[in-house]
């Protein structure tokens, strides 16, 4: 019994860490109509600027409110210099946009800090407790909470506030929004400002788990994108009980099917997105699109 509860909780860990990027995914997603795959890698960019702030002096917590401060302005001048001229056109070539840049934000990233494994130090302490007989990192616990909290803060901006529905319908159709008075240039710089502060939250979170290196969100991603598939793209509680589902299955999966184990566990979370997209292709939590004609 208590190794299932070990595995539970280490997957909810594990899941906790692909929920924090797969939000910042969401919001991108709802507030541009997007999916930046450059997200890892903004967020990895983000815990090196608070790991400089770090090395001048600052305090840990004044460090990362910085880093969330030049997160905001990277991210919504990356919006206006260069998302801007391809957010109008087709999908497939701003998708390909993001991808190379995360592999330039990648390369900046090794060329400045170098490749080796930096220690970033975590906002929680390293104690563990007890908990049915399984270890918890009061860590992990920490960046548990944090994350529902980040989930409960973008369900309430998307559903009960102005910016996240002027976010929305922006995202839904720029042009009607330009007729109804909406600032579309600001709304899409702030919708890519706050995924970059999601991300910086979610760097300085994860890279004390991970060590700070340039390829630090690599893995995450992959997973963070299986999550948003899952839950769909228009819902953060979604993405984050699929980002647990994938951390928990993944690892009972590893210990209790001889077939899979430790080696094919990274297959779990593609298993579960073929039969999700057969069953209900918009996620388990995801709105269908209705388009009038």
């Amino acid at each position: 019994m208590s190794t299932f509860v070990q595995l539970v909780i280490d997957g909810l860990s594990a899941g906790s860490i692909y929920a924090a990027l797969a939000l910042a995914i969401v919001l991108v997603n709802q507030a541009t109509g997007l999916i930046n795959f450059a997200q890892g890698g903004m967020a990895v960019l983000s815990a090196y600027i608070a790991y400089a702030f770090l090395q001048i002096g600052l305090p840990l917590i004044l460090a990362i409110v910085a880093s969330i401060i030049l997160s905001f302005l990277l991210g919504a001048i990356i919006e206006r210099f260069l998302m801007r001229r391809f957010e109008g056109g087709e999908p497939d070539t701003a998708i390909v946009v993001t991808v190379g840049l995360l592999t330039l934000i990648t390369g900046i990233c090794g060329w400045i800090w170098s490749y080796n494994n930096l220690q970033f130090p975590s906002l929680f302490p390293l104690d563990s407790i007890n908990i049915l007989g399984a270890v918890v990192s009061v860590r992990s616990i920490g960046t548990t909470l944090v994350i529902l909290g980040i989930m409960v803060l973008l369900q309430l901006l998307f559903l009960r506030t102005k910016l996240g529905l002027a976010l929305r319908a922006v995202a839904s159709n720029p042009q009607s929004a330009s007729f109804s008075g909406l600032p579309v240039g600001r709304l899409l710089m702030t919708g890519w400002g706050l995924a970059a502060v999601l991300g910086a939250v979610a760097g300085a979170l994860i890279a004390p788990q991970l060590t700070l290196t340039p390829g630090m969100m690599d893995t995450a991603l992959v997973y963070a994108l299986a999550a948003v598939i899952l839950g769909g793209l228009s819902s953060p509680i979604g993405v984050v009980i699929a980002a647990w589902a994938i951390g928990i299955l993944e690892n009972l999966a590893a210990v209790y099917v001889p077939i899979i184990g430790y080696d094919l566990k990274i297959a779990v979370p593609f298993i579960l997105i073929f039969v999700v997209l057969i069953l209900r292709p918009q996620g388990l939590f995801g709105r269908k699109d209705v388009v009038r004609v």
